[in-house]
């Protein structure tokens, strides 16, 4: 039996596309000396990842991402009393929309756009977040994808079944014609057990409690960018 044709590829947005670390540091109060704030920004990463966990685990609604950002960070600041003092009401509300404003990582914009001219592929976003966030997103980093589909649009977190499936249903497409790309382990293996094919692209700013050793056998390819990336879902 021949393999299923490949038609459509679904990306995680940042960390895999956008560099989100960058723009968040900036952002951050100039009194925090750099590697603090590096390593704060890292945190509230890994904080809005917990929140997000856990409202899959609880199985609550959709909720913007600005207010699981902004709980994220109080979470974080509780722990960091040093570095609270710096953060007022206009402060932390100046480093959550940070967020709003990425630019690419450097090898991104090609490779999609040799997806979708050598290759002929539909591209998507297909992340958590909300349809605003991934409007901003798309002005300030210039990545052309054919749709967005976020968690506010389908209804669903990833990694839940529910929010591959919408997004699945929406263009029209089996689960084996469509490749996943992302940075995060847990994104990737919800998508892999419901039947589509998956990327894992490695960045260093994401998937900081995960081990690579076992990722890099996990999915069906492992990338460190997306150079190779149109080769790579060519050969799938």
């Amino acid at each position: 039996m021949a393999k299923p044709t490949i038609k459509a590829v679904f990306f995680d947005f940042m960390g895999t596309c956008l560099d989100w670390h960058s723009s968040v540091v900036q952002a951050l109060p100039s009194a925090i000396p750099p590697p603090e704030a590096s390593n704060l920004a890292l945190e509230w990463r890994r904080q809005y990842f917990i929140e997000n966990s856990n409202r899959v685990s609880q199985r609550l609604n959709v909720e913007d991402i600005d207010i699981t950002l902004a709980r994220s960070l109080d979470l974080v600041l509780a722990r960091l009393p040093d570095v609270s003092p710096h953060f007022d009401d206009r402060t932390k509300l100046q480093a959550i929309q940070a967020w709003h404003k990425q630019r690419a990582w450097p090898e991104v914009s090609k490779a999609i756009q040799s997806l979708q001219e050598n290759l002929g592929l539909e591209v998507f976003v297909h992340a958590n977040g909300t349809t605003r966030l991934q409007l901003d997103l798309t002005r300030s980093s210039g990545l052309k994808f054919n749709m967005m589909f976020s968690s506010q649009l389908l209804g669903a977190y990833k990694p839940s079944r529910e929010a591959y499936e919408k997004g699945l249903e929406l263009v029209k497409l089996r689960p084996e014609e469509v490749v996943l790309v992302a940075a995060h382990a847990y994104d990737l293996r919800g998508a892999r057990d419901c039947g589509l094919r998956t990327v894992y692209v490695h960045r260093w700013t994401d998937d900081v409690d995960e081990n690579m050793e076992h990722v890099r056998s996990e999915f069906d390819e492992f990338l460190e960018d997306m150079g190779d990336l149109a080769a790579v879902i060519r050969a799938l």
